[in-house]
């Protein structure tokens, strides 16, 4: 068996940067959906959720940069162009949602969609030993668990 550079096996790192590719494609998604309704909400609630939209896009931009890095780690090649990004996401483009609720019913449906992804590389990263990967979601999880769980007490 050939390692990697940071001794992780050469094709699981591969199918690591596979999967982390896919998640950052989907954050990317998720960015600029957020950046959409931080310009574009209306409404009673616009204030509270403008500065919120702002925080969450961007400690998503701070995410992609990570999971960019983590991909480049890994030895691989990160995407890097939107129309890669939208053929790989599952995530949909939110096009002209501007009301409050909406939006944030749209970040609950995208942040439940990124969860689920990262869920499905922490496994496979504990799987490989890959702490570096493994910590990474385990960290978004728990901090995006969170914020769902707000989104959803803000909706109802």
């Amino acid at each position: 068996m050939s390692t990697n550079m940071i001794g992780i096996e050469k094709d699981t790192a591969q199918e690591l940067a596979v999967k982390l590719n896919v998640l950052l494609a989907n954050y990317q998604i998720y960015y600029q959906n957020l950046r959409g309704f931080h310009w574009n909400v209306t409404g009673p609630s616009f204030f509270e959720l403008h500065a919120k939209f702002e925080e969450l896009y961007t400690g998503a931009n701070e995410a992609i940069d990570e999971i960019a890095e983590r991909i480049l780690t890994l030895g691989q090649t990160p995407l890097h162009t939107f129309n890669d990004y939208i053929e790989v996401a599952q995530i949909k483009v939110a096009k002209n949602i501007s009301d409050g609720k909406e939006t944030v019913k749209a970040t609950i449906e995208n942040l439940s969609q990124v969860i689920e992804i990262e869920r499905e590389i922490l496994n496979l990263a504990n799987e490989a030993d890959d702490e570096g990967t493994a910590t990474l979601m385990s960290d978004y999880i728990k901090e995006q668990e969170k914020t769902v769980w707000m989104l959803n007490a803000y909706v109802k």
